[in-house]
């Protein structure tokens, strides 16, 4: 074996393991929550979001039980911030008929928007009534990308298909592709988790 490979191999103390906790009991912009235990980690417990999973930091002594009731504070605490961070749907109101007048010359009409807890998708039009529900979990997320859930969603007030046409409404809005891109990234880390 190289001393380059011998090197890179962690080394016992810097170790890890790591176990998912499986929550039914909670509201649906909480994440998937991994639980990863160092041999490092001595006497803290962190938490961070990563790419949708909460991620807690736990020393390796700590029994399972001790864990998972760090897992649920965490996960409270999350939340707690999430819902601080919750824009209102008036606030929401105000953003759509704005990137209306801006994308689509203010032609558009929707009966109601606002956000909704909806836990497999992002967001949702329905074409015969104009209402639109934009997912609660995305309200944390940069403006940008909400904004361009919203022309998502406003676009299917004309198209309700994800045909050509509907696409061409959608990407008037510039920074289409990236928001994409960004939700597509969410989307992978919290099917990996």
């Amino acid at each position: 074996m190289s001393r380059r490979a011998a090197y890179n191999r962690p080394s016992a103390s810097q170790q890890t393991t790591e176990h998912n906790v499986l929550e039914t009991n909670h509201n649906s912009f909480s994440p998937p929550i991994r639980i990863v235990a160092s041999r490092r980690r001595r006497r803290t417990v962190a938490a961070r979001l990563r790419s949708g999973v909460l991620e807690l930091l736990v020393p390796e002594w700590m029994p399972r039980a001790e864990r998972e009731r760090w897992a649920e504070e965490m996960r409270q605490r999350l939340e707690r911030r999430m819902e601080r961070a919750r824009p209102s749907d008036d606030k929401l109101a105000a953003r759509a008929r704005a990137l209306n007048d801006r994308h689509f010359g203010g032609r558009l009409r929707w009966t109601s928007i606002a956000f909704a807890e909806i836990s497999h998708l992002w967001g949702s039009c329905t074409f015969t009534t104009g209402a639109i529900r934009i997912a609660s979990r995305a309200a944390p997320l940069p403006d940008w990308v909400v904004d361009y859930l919203v022309v998502h969603e406003l676009a299917h007030l004309e198209h309700s298909d994800h045909g050509p046409a509907f696409h061409e409404l959608e990407n008037r809005y510039p920074l289409t592709e990236r928001a994409r891109g960004y939700l597509m990234a969410i989307d992978h880390g919290a099917a990996k988790a």
